[in-house]
């Protein structure tokens, strides 16, 4: 199973393949691997232990940031992401990151963001979109209506405790004028807005 694979110069995490979430662009649907991997789909769900481990067979020295995200959304074993960030922090001193839907809240039927708090240093979430009928219409959210909203009061709440919340949408999904209603909305909440490439 591959756990634990490189992007650029990053060490990201792959937790899980269960998603809330049905994104007509997922990656998914069309492939089956990311940056360094060979294949994402995992067997089973790996114990925290099996993800330390991991850990040994890499260079630390070489990577900026560990990212929990893979095939799936990691706030989906969020408990998991607690004991690996903090051995990760404690053991190597990287930033974390974690790249999410942003409804985390929803999935653990809990507010999370506390929690984030001296662990995760960046929350990046996808926004895909500002209006709330074409973002749900986008990502098929189990959770229905409630997810857009759901994903800005987590945004916003997770400024509270992590040092740099982002919102992200991809380049040429969305008009210009869309692009600047993110911003907006990035602006009100107190997050960064960033338009990243298609291939990330």
């Amino acid at each position: 199973m591959e756990i634990l694979y490189k992007v650029h110069n990053n060490l990201y995490v792959n937790l899980t393949n269960k998603c809330p979430y049905a994104c007509t662009f997922c990656l998914r649907q069309t492939m089956d691997r990311i940056g360094e991997s060979d294949r994402l789909w995992l067997e089973r769900e790996p114990s925290v232990e099996e993800v330390i481990a991991e850990f040994d067979k890499f260079d630390m020295s070489q990577f900026g940031e560990v990212v929990f995200c893979g095939f799936g959304e990691p706030t989906e074993r969020f408990d998991v992401i607690k004991e690996v960030a903090d051995y990760v922090k404690k053991t190597y001193q990287k930033p974390i990151r974690i790249n999410t839907n942003g409804v985390g809240n929803l999935i653990n039927g809990r507010d999370i963001t506390p929690e984030l708090q001296g662990r995760i240093d960046t929350v990046s979430i996808s926004l895909n979109n500002p209006h709330k009928d074409e973002y749900l219409a986008l990502v098929r959210s189990k959770f229905g209506e409630q997810s857009f909203d759901a994903m800005l009061d987590f945004a916003k709440k997770a400024t509270a405790y992590v040092p740099k919340v982002v919102l992200t949408t991809v380049d040429t999904t969305i008009s210009h004028e869309e692009e600047a209603e993110c911003q907006k909305i990035c602006d009100e909440i107190g997050a960064t807005y960033r338009i990243r490439p298609w291939e990330e």
